[in-house]
Formats: C-alpha cells, structure tokens, sequence
C-alpha cells in the first residue's frame, strides 16, 4: 500500500518551506545585489537601496536584504507565511514594511530602487491580462532606472512525461525531503499542473504532506510577447538559476530555467 499524504497548503508550514529554500538566500542575496550594481540606473539618491518583493513568503530574502542595510518592503497572500516573515524579523531585531496583497492587484509603500521575485512564484498568476497587471503594477513601484528582476521556469510544450526535482534539508533532529511533481503542460490552455511532496521527520515522527496547485505555462516566445505589452520595462539581461554573474544567456528555449533583468524606462506608451 502506499504511504498516505495529508492534503496541505504547504505555505501554512513556512518552517519546513524554509529548510527546503534557504540555502541559496545568500547566493541570491549577492546576486540581487550584483544586478542592482550592474544595470541599475536609478536617480534616487547616492546610496539609495529600497527593495520591493512580490510573494515574499516567509521572508527568508527579506531579512537576508535587510542585514544588509536595504529598506525593505514585501507582499504575500498567505497569512502564516507573513506571521513567519514577521517572527523571524523580530528574532533578527529587524525590520521590514510587509503587507497582505495579491501579485496582480497590490499597492506599494512608496517608491524602490529595486524588485524582485524569485523560484517561479510569478507563475501562479493564471491569466495574461493578470500577469501584464503584475508587471504594470511593480514598474509603477519603481524609480526610473530601477530593476526587477524576475526568475522561474520555462515550459517544455513537447514533453509528454511527468518530471521531478527533489531536495533534502536538514536543521538538528528535523530533516524535510521535498519531491516536486509536474504534469507535461497544456499548450492550448497554458496550464501545467505541479504536486509537491514533504516528508518530514522531526522528533522522531514522521508526517507526509501533499500539496497540488497549478502555473501558467510559458516558452520563450511567450515571455517576450509579454514584455512587449508592458512597454514600461526594457529587457536588459537575462541570467538562469546558478546565478552567475559571468554567464549570461539569451532568452531561448535551450535552458528551461531563466532570471530576466528588467529595468524601468523613463517614459513608455501602452499599445493600444
């Protein structure tokens, strides 16, 4: 018989989500700070770092910025992620403007030198008229000049097999293995539907959870018909998820993985 898995949302155990992401927070730390160098060209002020991030979760990247001097604002819809974000500030003696909001309809807490949001999250947001709002809405956060840097996977369309990606984590007695789960994509309607497994064993119990939720499909061409509707942003570099500063790459379908650099005009018109 198989083992049985207790249907979860896995963001309402920010500790366990943790575990599974937080090693790479410093490496995008840096790398988010190396962008912001690099292709920055934000007139705010000598010195000025204020950082927006969109689905900020349990604020692993928050205060990882916020150690490092940034003013730092973030947004999330799921409210243990948010009360975890909080509570590790506090432990910090940090802190961070963080609100409740929805990728396509949030309002920032004043302007930023910088966005970013990382590990696919954007894909959540299912409709493109959404996804242009999301983009809009950031541009609209940030000085002229300014980045966001965006990063998730692209979808492989001729795929016709399941594909998994596993990670174990472990802090003292607790040990958290993470097998994700996606289904080959729907190209007519652009879905993909993803399973993400946790095994969690901690204080010599064992818990199983399962988590089911659907993204947005996108290849290259999608992408860039995207950042054609949202003539606020300039496509300045994209990077992939080994975050190396020497290696860009071109926005292909070579590398399903990809971080895209955008940065905000000084004046745009809409089409239409």
């Amino acid at each position: 018989m198989s083992p049985r898995f207790e249907t979860i949302d896995w963001y309402d155990v920010p500790r366990y989500y943790d575990l599974v992401f937080d090693e790479d927070t410093e490496r995008e730390a840096d790398f988010l700070e190396a962008m912001h160098a690099r292709f920055g060209r934000a007139k705010a002020g000598a010195g000025a770092r204020r950082v927006l991030e969109p689905a900020c979760g349990s604020g692993r990247l928050v205060e990882a910025l916020a150690r490092r001097g940034w003013s730092v604002q973030g947004f999330d819809l799921s409210a243990p992620m948010l009360d975890h974000a909080r509570e590790r500030l506090d432990a910090a003696g940090l802190d961070a403007a963080l609100y409740r909001a929805s990728m396509e309809d949030f309002r920032a807490r004043g302007r930023v030198e910088l966005a970013h949001c990382l590990v696919s999250t954007f894909k959540y947001v299912l409709r493109e008229r959404d996804a242009e709002a999301h983009l809009a809405g950031v541009a609209r956060a940030l000085v002229v000049g300014g980045l966001y840097v965006l990063g998730f996977h692209l979808s492989e369309y001729d795929v016709d097999q399941r594909t998994r990606e596993r990670w174990v984590a472990r802090d003292g007695d607790t040990e958290v293995v993470c097998n994700i789960q996606s289904w080959p994509p729907d190209r007519r309607r652009r879905l993909e539907r993803v399973r993400s497994r946790l095994r969690v064993t901690e204080d010599g119990r064992e818990r199983r959870t399962e988590t089911n939720w659907t993204f947005r499909t996108y290849d290259a061409r999608q992408v860039r018909r995207l950042l054609r509707a949202v003539p606020e942003f300039e496509h300045v570099a994209t990077y992939d998820f080994t975050y190396d500063l020497d290696a860009p790459r071109e926005l292909d379908d070579s590398q399903l993985d990809v971080v895209l650099v955008l940065r905000k005009r000084a004046a745009a018109r809409r089409p239409g």
